[in-house]
This record gives structure tokens, sequence and C-alpha cells, in this order.
């Protein structure tokens, strides 16, 4: 089979990949994607890697059916709406399925973007030879590529304990979105955002949950404040949170703790971060600096390799799939001949907890360690009549800035829904938006946008509803 010359090379088809590889196309680059088979768990290598088949979208979709589901629960027992639900049953197999269709029309689209920008689809196990080519392991046999500029885009792994291989009733993310049914106990070894993500939802879905947390609270990149109404939740929902504790490994029949005691289980989710995927694909033949367990890159996304880049999970914290896409399309775009650099200064960061957590930006604590002097205000959304008409009072949003000229550092959420609020939080970060500008900004009756209305009306001291 004859090798293949391309100017540009992706490797690892995740959102950093796949962006990167379209933009290019779009640019007019020749470019060939090698999409890494088995990534991110997904043995199949659909395209969009981690995110789109084992991440992201599978899991907000398995959060929506729980959350259906327990609504119907409710309303079962007391209906405070009035609305009468008889008998709620979930059927976990066909959830799956739907979950899987939403999952096959994004990574159908992702396809049809890379082939209307002419990006050529290599499938298979992709191994680099050197800087400048690639063995790909296709179905139909090996293939060479050739590319002036290589892009490493392999994303990341879950991490594994060694007291708790993977196998068995042990399991990670990935099978945790795919089960046969629901299990009747459920362990969910760390208390990060995924394992909460997850954990809340089976809770939803009728398992009995006890997350194990080594250290002393849940959610620990998070301050305090944004926390405590999801922890409140968690009570709420039944979930036990063993703070503090450490899972020594297997017992007869489900967790060992350090200390003595067994929580029993039928599942075990290990959810104790992921970590870069650094095996498997050649690193070793590249001269690369790295920065600790990740691949060091500049602000333009630039190895210590010239005219090899990296993206996404590979180059570090935050491993957010928006912050990976991001980063491709500067890549792309300085390929093309462009001056770009990549800012990071901004990136939002969600989870999608019972209820939510948006971040953007600095926390109060945060900016005074930096020695700024900061003024900070919170709305709560029980005083808010959109947060009041759906039934979801519990958080706030709260925005910091600085004292002095009142240019907002950051703006955190917790609630109902305030994901949809990161965009906005966002683009006043982004734009560089003082409290005056948000205060003076008409915001939407009724909506919980109005709550940041608010928030920074507070800061100002021009709080219209105190």
């Amino acid at each position: 089979m004859a090798d293949i010359n391309a100017k540009v090379l992706v490797v690892g088809g995740g959102p950093g990949g796949y962006v990167t590889a379209i933009r290019a196309g779009q640019l007019g680059l020749d470019v060939v994607l090698a999409e890494q088979g088995g990534q991110g768990g997904n043995k199949n290598g659909g395209l969009g890697g981690t995110c789109l088949n084992v991440g992201c979208i599978p899991s907000k979709a398995l959060i929506h059916a729980a959350d259906a589901f327990h609504h119907a629960i409710e309303q079962s027992r007391s209906a405070p709406l009035g609305i009468r639900v008889e008998h709620p049953t979930i059927d976990l197999p066909r959830t799956v399925e739907w979950k899987d269709g939403v999952v096959g029309r994004l990574t159908s689209g992702v396809g049809a973007l890379l082939k209307r920008h002419r990006v050529k689809i290599l499938q298979g196990r992709a191994e680099m030879i050197d800087g400048k080519s690639c063995r790909i392991e296709t179905d139909t046999g090996p293939q060479v590529v050739r590319a002036e500029h290589v892009v490493l885009a392999t994303g990341s792994v879950a991490t594994a304990l060694p007291n708790l291989p993977f196998g068995g009733k042990v399991i990670s993310s990935t099978e945790a979105l795919s089960l046969g049914k629901v299990p009747e106990r459920l362990v969910v070894v760390g208390a990060g955002y995924i394992g909460l993500e997850l954990g809340t939802a089976y809770a939803k879905l009728g398992s009995k949950v006890t997350v194990i947390e080594a250290l002393d609270r849940i959610l620990p990149i998070y301050d305090a404040e944004l926390v405590r109404p999801v922890a409140r939740r968690l009570k709420a929902l039944g979930v036990d949170v063993l703070t503090s504790a450490r899972a020594a490994g297997l017992s007869d029949d489900g967790v060992a703790l350090e200390g003595g005691r067994t929580i029993a289980a039928d599942k075990i989710l290990v959810a104790t971060g992921r970590r870069a995927r650094l095996e498997g694909f050649g690193l070793e033949r590249l001269d690369l600096t790295m920065n600790g367990a990740f691949v060091q890159v500049d602000e333009r996304c630039a190895t210590s390799m010239r005219n090899v880049w990296a993206v996404g999970d590979l180059t570090g914290e935050p491993m957010l799939a928006h912050r990976a896409m991001a980063q491709g399309v500067v890549v792309a775009e300085i390929i093309a001949g462009h001056r770009r650099v990549f800012d990071g200064g901004v990136i939002p960061a969600v989870c999608f907890t019972d209820p939510e957590i948006v971040t953007v930006g600095l926390s109060p604590e945060e900016a005074r360690k930096m020695g700024r002097e900061v003024t900070t205000a919170q709305f709560p959304f029980q005083a808010n009549g959109r947060a009041l008409s759906v039934a979801a009072e519990d958080g706030f949003v709260r925005v910091t800035a600085r004292a002095d000229n009142h240019l907002v550092l950051g703006i955190a959420a917790v609630g109902a829904g305030v994901s949809e609020l990161a965009g906005a939080f966002g683009l006043a970060l982004e734009m560089g938006a003082r409290l005056e500008d948000i205060g003076g900004t008409i915001h939407a009756h009724p909506t919980l946008g109005e709550a940041f209305h608010e928030a920074s009306l507070r800061a100002l001291g021009e709080a219209l509803h105190i």
C-alpha cells in the first residue's frame, strides 16, 4: 500500500483532534485524521473520542433520563405539581439504546463534517514512527502517513487503582454508561465531578449509592460555598457519603475500607480521575519535553519538536472538551499561516451534578491570594421568579470583581440548569466586563440570568431586590 503524504496529520479523533482537522480542511489544507481505535475505552474507535462516545454526551443523556425517571417517582408519591403518575418503571436497556442513538447522530455529524472538508480518515491503531510519519493499522492493512505537520490529540483514559483493578464488578465511567440493569447497590470511589454525576444519576434510577472519598470533602476543586447545595441534595437522595475514607480493595461482597469496614456493592465505579494517554502511539519515539505527566506546549500549542503540536488532555489541565476544541482551532489556523495564540484564561467549567455548578475565572479566595482587593456578592435563586416557578430554588449566582475599578474577575453559580449560563459568564470575562456593564444590561424576565444581574447590582450596592 502506497504511503500517503499530507500537509497535516492529526493523531486522535477526540474533540481537539476532529476540530483541528475540520478547521484545517476549511482553510484548504490537505489533512489526514488517524482515529485511535479504543480511545477512552471505545473499542470501535468512534469519531469524537471520549467526549462524544463515552464521556460528555452519553453521561448527560443518562443524567437526563435519570432526572426524568426521578421526577416521575416524585409525582407518584406526592404529586406536588398536581400531576399524578402511577407506578413508573425504568427499562435501562432501552434507555441505553436511546443514549447510543444520540451518540450515533453526533458522531455521524462529525463524520459528515470531516468528509465535507475533504479530511481523509484512517481508523485503526496509530503509532508514530518519527516526528513526520505515522503507521496506522487499518482494517485493510498498514498505512504509513508522512506529513509536514503532526498534531497529537490522543486524549486521556480513566485512572485505575492498584487495589481495585477494572474488571468484574469494578467498572469505569465507560461501563457505567452501558449497564444492562440498575445495580441494587453501587459504590462510587471518588467524589469528583465524574463520580458524583454518575452516582447521582444511579441514585435517581433506584440504586443504593455509597460514595467513598479519600479527602475530607466532596468536589474538592470547587470552593465549599458552591458545594453545599450539592451535598444537601445527595443527602436528600439517600446517598451515603464517606469522606476521609480509603478503599483498601475488594471484599467478598463489595469494597473493604482501610480500618476494617466493608461496603456491600453489586457494582463498584472507580472514578478517581483521568490521566493523559501517553502510551500506545509511539510517544517514546518523539523527542518531546514533558511537563510532569503531560506534553509541554507553549502559547501556540507547539511542542519542543518543530511542527509537532499537541492539543487537549494530552497537554494538561483543565481536561475539558471545549478547551481542546479551542486549541484545535488555534493550531489549524497557525499551520495555515495565521498569527494566533491560545488564551486559556477564560475557560468555563461545569459540573453536571444536582444542582449543577458552573465557574469561570477566579473565586474570591483565589483572587485574594493573588493580592487583589475584591468586592463580591451573590444572589439566591430563592428570590428568582424563574427558579421558583420550576421548583428549583436551591443555589445562587456569585460575582467577584476588583474593588477599585469593578473589573469582573470571576463568576460562579450553583443551581438547576445553571450550565446554560456558562456562555454569558465566559463572555463577560472575555470582553473585560465591569459590574456596571452587567448591571446596566437588561436581562429578560423571568429567567435564571436575572440572578447574574442582581448579584452584580448587589456588588455595586444598588440591589433592587434585597
